[in-house]
């Protein structure tokens, strides 16, 4: 299983928001897109996707751009991914949203491995928030650019 390149963007560009946190000023797509090395047009795409699942808020207008929705310490790192790419799902039998039609759903003894591989990825992406991003970014002594 591969996560796309929106995720890996996306994700990204969050980190860019979180860093910008407490200014009152919305960041740029411009800015973001030069810091993260990122296409403005793909990006705008990614922005509209996150505001529109309430992750990020657009500010219209000349200054405008996109801010956090809320901390970063209550933002997840799955909330983010599972927005852009939806549901973390490894084989369609698993799927708990619209479970495939299998004839061996009930009896199917390997759906536990999947179901198992399911729950460590999505506890995983729901371990880290954004804080925790930031907290070990500055760590490495960086406070911006390519992330």
């Amino acid at each position: 299983m591969r996560f796309s390149t929106k995720s890996r963007y996306g994700l990204r560009a969050m980190i860019e928001l979180a860093l910008h946190y407490n200014e009152e000023a919305p960041v740029s797509v411009k800015t973001i897109a030069e810091q993260q090395e990122i296409s403005e047009a793909y990006l705008e795409h990614l922005m509209s996707t996150l505001a529109r699942r309430r992750l990020a808020k657009s500010v219209r207008g000349a200054q405008g751009g996109y801010l956090l929705s809320r901390d970063p310490a209550k933002i997840k790192v799955g909330d983010i991914i599972r927005a852009l790419e939806g549901d973390i799902v490894p084989v369609d039998c698993v799927n708990k949203e619209d479970p495939a039609d299998c004839e061996r759903f009930e009896s199917c003894v390997s759906r536990i491995v999947w179901e198992r591989v399911q729950d460590a990825i999505n506890d995983t992406l729901d371990s880290f928030t954004l804080q925790d991003l930031l907290d070990k970014l500055r760590a490495r002594g960086k406070t911006g650019g390519s992330l």
